[in-house]
């Protein structure tokens, strides 16, 4: 199996960049962790690797929003890099923070995607968002998490996840109704919070905790219409061994944390 090559993007204020690196190694790829700038310095740096990964952590500060400044360096001066990286059958991974950045960017769903065309003032730019937690504060706790549909090629094979998360703007928001029906009829919410361990999900806004932040449709995680690019709220790389579980002494689980499949399917993607 070809082993692939990931780039791991950290800027100041990033702090999951090794973690994730970690979670793509077990997975059997190989990592690199370099700051934005060097991509910056270089367009075409990242052609050399085959998955391009955006960590958690607080870019930048999140003085001006969650992962704003960071979008702002990719989307002003490496939009033709990225999507020439996308265009060329490889994979980007945004994780919370991440997740935020490609969101606002315009990577994860670009305009003509999913924009509702009727829309007025920023909204005609951006068909979604990631906003405060209802809550007003920091969320800090493990979800229940359900795989919807197969498009996204991170989540094949997955039908529920219990993972961590840790954010204050992970609300997800559409621009409208209209926008939140292509993108689940086109199966782009790939990962929603779920009420339970078996991964049921509804159509209504579950309260909180299940849902920890008011997202609607209890959307967790977001692919674009190719299912290469995923940007997801909670961290799968703090979970890949048993360990990490928060009742790992009490119960009876696998070795290997269910965060882990997320790394395996990137690898397996390039198999062969």
């Amino acid at each position: 199996m070809t082993t692939p090559r990931v780039l791991i993007l950290r800027a100041p204020g990033t702090n999951c960049d090794q973690e994730t690196a970690y979670a793509f190694e077990q997975a059997g790829a190989g990592a690199d962790c370099l700051h934005l700038n060097r991509w910056l310095e270089s367009p075409t740096l990242a052609d050399q690797y085959q998955i391009l990964c955006l960590p958690g952590g607080f870019s930048y500060g999140d003085d001006v929003g969650a992962g704003r400044v960071f979008a702002n360096r990719i989307r002003n001066h490496l939009r033709d890099a990225a999507e020439r990286f996308i265009a060329a059958d490889k994979l980007v991974l945004g994780i919370c923070n991440g997740f935020q950045v490609l969101i606002k960017s315009g990577i994860l769903l670009p305009d003509e995607s999913a924009v509702d065309k009727s829309a007025e003032g920023d909204s005609a730019s951006a068909p979604a968002t990631l906003t405060w937690n209802d809550s007003g504060i920091f969320e800090d706790r493990w979800v229940n998490l359900s795989a919807d549909g197969e498009r996204c090629v991170f989540l094949r094979g997955v039908n529920s996840l219990y993972l961590p998360i840790a954010h204050a703007e992970g609300k997800f928001v559409a621009v409208s109704e209209t926008v939140l029906d292509r993108l689940e009829q086109n199966q782009q919410l790939a990962l929603r919070y779920a009420n339970n361990a078996a991964g049921n999900f509804q159509a209504e806004t579950l309260p909180f905790p299940a849902n920890p932040n008011g997202s609607q449709r209890n959307v967790a995680g977001v692919c674009d219409a190719s299912g290469r690019v995923f940007g997801l709220m909670p961290h799968p790389e703090r979970f890949i061994d048993r360990t990490q579980h928060p009742r790992w002494t009490r119960e009876t689980l696998p070795e290997e944390g269910a965060g882990l499949a997320i790394f395996r399917n990137a690898v397996q993607y390039f198999a062969g």
